[in-house]
């Protein structure tokens, strides 16, 4: 994690409600490791035409891989996910892992069974290479990054395969952002010589869309017209003089493309928030929703990371340069589970209907949840027996008793 800097005061009277917000929460050389583990790739050639060099990839692995090699399973993470998929918090880890229930001893993704991995994106803020990290010399890429395509990224991951000496994936799994990644896995892996028997591609598009484009555009406006943002080079900045403020407005649109309008609607009616009053200069209780997961986003991520990475998702389309989408669908040679939320209005079922209906040999199973995009995080009672149910299709002798319902 960036050092701190404490803006001297002196006025020491009035109390802070909440600690002062750190310009940058990602994770440096110096804090602690954690789980996480590197791996050195070298340099990689971008498609933008730049040359990253010295690329380190962070990563986090579960379970053993076996003598034969062939049961490693890939989890990739969403926008503001990291490679921390199962465990608790730590000293220089910021958060308990995002998908606890999904992934463990005897969880769907059984780590007793399967040797788990998990990166830090290319272009994160959680120990892989990013806008916060230092070039040799010292010195930080902050607004100098360079920008990066989704199989930037895949290729980046295919150099940590390489290194840990995986030839084969039985699954790579990926939601949200994930999903971009393990679709371009899906032809990228067997191009490099790395199979992937499996996919599973949960609420996610084979082409980022126009309308994804414009609810993350005024995002990323927030977060660059913040005075704290300074260009992007804001991480010596005092503590709550960095783009805190503007990261915390992107993640307030963000929020409400990942809920259904409606849960919010239900949830929060039109309810003045606990002890504010709407008429005078009070707010209502969805404000206050937001203004706490904006703020929570800006104490633990980094703002140039979240820029980096969004454009990055602009570039998606798995159809670009192999003859148009559906081409690039019908390539897909995994056996494929395709996973929707009824309620997503950020990646729509249509979306996953989509790919479902060309990859030649693919399910896919809709959630039904009132959450929206972010039933992936939510409804393990059913994401869980699908995820189980499709994995132990590897195995006949491990097929459920029990049905699930498959739309072919």
């Amino acid at each position: 994690m960036t050092t701190r800097r404490v803006k001297p005061t002196g006025d020491v009277s009035r109390a802070r409600v909440k600690p002062p917000v750190p310009p940058s929460a990602a994770w440096e050389v110096g804090d602690p490791v954690a789980g996480r583990r590197f791996a050195q790739i070298g340099d990689l050639q971008l498609e933008g035409g730049k040359v990253l060099p010295h690329v380190i990839v962070a990563y986090e692995t579960w379970g053993e891989l076996n003598d034969a090699g062939d049961n490693a399973v890939l989890i990739l993470h969403a926008l503001t996910g990291d490679a921390h998929v199962t465990d608790g918090k730590a000293p220089g880890q910021l958060t308990a892992g995002w998908w606890e229930q999904m992934v463990g001893p005897g969880c769907p993704i059984d780590t007793d069974k399967y040797f788990v991995v998990a990166p830090n994106v290319l272009g994160g803020c959680s120990g892989t290479t990013g806008p916060a990290s230092r070039r040799i010399g010292g010195r930080r890429w902050a607004g100098e990054f360079p920008r990066l395509s989704v199989r930037d990224q895949v290729a980046a991951e295919i150099g940590l395969a390489h290194h840990l000496g995986i030839h084969q994936w039985q699954a790579v799994v990926g939601a949200s952002m994930g999903g971009l990644r393990a679709l371009e896995w899906a032809l990228l892996g067997p191009e490099n010589g790395i199979e992937v028997r499996k996919l599973i591609a949960i609420a996610t598009s084979a082409a980022t869309s126009s309308d994804q484009i414009a609810w993350a555009h005024p995002q990323l406006a927030a977060i660059r017209l913040d005075p704290g943002f300074q260009g992007g080079d804001y991480y010596d900045s005092y503590d709550d003089a960095g783009p805190h403020r503007g990261l915390a407005i992107a993640r307030q649109i963000a929020h409400a493309t990942y809920r259904s309008a409606d849960e919010l609607n239900q949830r929060f009616q039109r309810f003045p928030q606990s002890g504010e009053d709407p008429l005078v200069d009070g707010r209502y209780a969805i404000q206050s929703y937001l203004d706490h997961h904006g703020d929570k986003l800006a104490r633990r991520f980094d703002a140039n990371s979240y820029i980096v990475l969004t454009e990055a998702m602009f570039t998606h389309d798995l159809g670009r340069d192999r003859g148009g989408t559906n081409e690039a669908l019908t390539a897909i040679t995994a056996q494929t589970l395709v996973v929707a939320v009824d309620s997503d209005r950020l990646y729509p079922p249509s979306q996953s209907e989509h790919i479902a209906a060309l990859v030649p040999d693919a399910e896919l199973v809709v959630i039904h949840s009132g959450h929206g995009h972010d039933g992936f995080l939510i409804e393990f009672e059913q994401l869980g027996p699908a995820v189980r149910s499709f994995l132990a299709l590897l195995d006949p002798a491990n097929l459920p008793t029990d049905d699930i319902t498959l739309i072919a």
